[in-house]
């Protein structure tokens, strides 16, 4: 079974681009905190390399930016090429069927916008309650 799923924050705005048949595919780095903390006393994150297709790209590119937590899940793909230097490399990715966006592009923008400006009505007197009229 090969199955991931990871709640990170991208480590910067998400790439989009087409094949040349017109598929959208996108491209972030979720950093993914470990879950202990290192010798130093900080806690280590792995950075990871998510690959999104089609519809789900589109929306990625519109709503994620650097920053952004998001949710993945997805499987993990490796591949292999030669380097000009004739070594091999290999890539590891994660190929995401699911991404839910935990903040999104204007989640700031809209974090602000609710905040309290002191400006909000102030009760100043309250009115007497009769017990009997209480439903409980």
């Amino acid at each position: 079974m090969n199955r991931v799923f990871l709640t990170g924050n991208l480590t910067k705005d998400p790439e989009l681009t087409t094949t040349n048949s017109g598929i959208s595919l996108c491209k972030f780095t979720l950093a993914v905190p470990r879950r202990f903390t290192g010798n130093d006393g900080e806690r280590e994150a792995d950075f990871l390399p998510i690959i999104v297709w089609r519809g789900l790209a589109d929306n990625c590119y519109k709503f994620l930016k650097k920053g952004s937590k998001a949710g993945v899940s997805g499987t993990i793909q490796t591949r292999q090429y030669d380097a000009p230097d004739g070594s091999r490399r290999f890539i590891t990715e994660i190929t995401a069927d699911e991404v839910e966006f935990l903040s999104t592009r204007n989640g700031a923008e809209e974090a602000e916008s609710t905040k309290p400006t002191g400006k909000e009505d102030v009760v100043t007197k309250f009115e007497p309650i009769d017990d009997d009229n209480l439903p409980f």
